[in-house]
């Protein structure tokens, strides 16, 4: 089927899917959540194919991000499962006043209609995005990257047979079979078709829609997230953070790439970073890309670079992690304005006023004090699952959940009532 046949049908969907009441709309979600469990099987066989294809031409953290294995899939469920016991934010009054005439005014939520949503190598959004879609009263159509596509194909084969056990048009849910970048800048351009464009990817990608696109675009992803360790901070804690946020799982935008220290504290704290991040791991050592001052105090050492200035631009997505040697909390956050993506900074600190300096002045979509940017995260906010994590500023912000797919009306009752 065609990109435009695909997308016409999605449009002639979005009024039943703005129909749906909230009853349906979670027997759906629950029928397709046990609908993934049941075809398990059939959607490892596919994404087998998958990482098949794709050894040898993306890293291994990256073929991490692409696999699916049975606790992925069931968390995939489990994810539908969530979204469906959140209260539906369609139809919500966000706000209801009466005029001295007379007139009622309500302002009340609605869906979006048709939201396109391309993606690259991470299969689990699939069912994320099409479960916040359906929640919300919205239409659906995904594109995968060519990595992933045989995997999407099979979950979404999966999701659309239980909206047809249901009775509900399949077509609420739509994947493109053309993987080229001719069906991306069709998505792109596909004014009156879609309503809203959410790119998640790389900083190609999302450039490429920001740039290009003739619809609304939700500017999300990108994450050179930072940690500055503050000379009044507990190292222990800071070295507990860094780990997580670094190394728990580096291929995601939530994922830190940059760690700032404060120079007070840097000749005692670097060898401990050091040992916890290279000399204590068996596998899987971090690279440390060091400014001068980093360098001089851990020179010689393995696993040590001096860095260029464009590594603290680098969203690594790695085992890689620039270091930099800061006077302050002023001068760490001058640091972060400059090279911040939006997305998530930490400070470390047992000084409550810097700490109020920080997330005053640090202008990202999440703000942490003692706490790991791998938090943000739809799930880890009590969202059920994400659409993606924006780091514009309108409309959305941060991770986006159910409220974030809707936009509003006003809806004005009066009673014979002119101007």
């Amino acid at each position: 089927m065609t990109t435009l046949q695909i997308l016409n049908n999605a449009a002639a969907a979005k009024y039943a899917a703005a129909k749906l009441t909230v009853e349906v709309k979670n027997n759906a979600l629950s029928v397709i959540a046990d609908q993934l469990d049941s075809t398990m099987p059939d959607i490892i066989k596919a994404n087998s194919a998958d990482i098949a294809k794709s050894q040898g031409t993306i890293s291994n953290v990256m073929l991490d991000r692409l696999r699916l294995d049975e606790g992925r899939i069931h968390a995939m469920a489990e994810g539908i499962r969530a979204v469906a016991a959140l209260p539906d934010p369609v139809g919500e009054i966000i706000e209801k006043f009466t005029r001295p005439d007379g007139l009622e005014i309500s302002k009340v939520r609605v869906p979006l209609g048709v939201i396109a949503i391309i993606y690259e190598s991470r299969p689990n959004v699939t069912s994320d995005a099409a479960a916040l879609c359906l929640k919300s009263g919205n239409v659906c159509v995904l594109r995968a990257g060519k990595e992933a596509h045989a995997s999407a194909a099979a979950i979404v084969s999966a999701m659309r047979k239980g909206l047809e056990k249901v009775g509900l048009n399949p077509d609420l849910i739509n994947l493109i079979e053309d993987t080229s970048r001719n069906s991306a800048n069709e998505l792109m351009t596909a004014a009156g078709h879609v309503d809203l464009l959410i790119p998640r990817g790389g900083a190609g990608l999302i450039k490429a829609c920001v740039e290009n696109a003739k619809v609304p675009v939700i500017q999300t992803g990108t994450g050179i997230c930072h940690v500055y360790v503050d000379k009044d901070a507990d190292l222990d804690m800071a070295v507990k953070i860094i780990i997580n946020a670094k190394c728990s799982r580096p291929s995601v935008c939530n994922a830190m790439e940059v760690c700032l220290v404060h120079k007070e504290i840097a000749g005692k704290f670097l060898p401990v970073l050091y040992k916890a991040l290279v000399s204590d791991r068996d596998k899987n050592k971090v690279t440390l890309m060091l400014d001068n001052c980093a360098f001089a105090l851990l020179s010689g050492k393995d696993y040590c670079q001096r860095a260029s200035e464009g590594d603290f631009d680098t969203e690594f997505l790695d085992y890689k992690m620039a270091v930099g040697i800061v006077g302050g909390t002023e001068e760490a956050i001058a640091h972060i304005s400059a090279h911040s993506t939006g997305h998530s900074d930490c400070i470390v600190t047992r000084n409550q006023q810097n700490a109020e300096l920080f997330t005053r002045l640090v202008d990202s979509a999440a703000v942490y004090v003692n706490a790991s940017t791998r938090f943000t995260d739809g799930g880890e906010f009590g969202l059920g699952c994400e659409m993606g994590i924006s780091t514009q500023k309108l409309h959305a912000r941060g991770p986006m959940g159910l409220k974030e797919l809707t936009t509003y009306k006003y809806v004005v009752r009066g009673n014979g009532n002119i101007r």
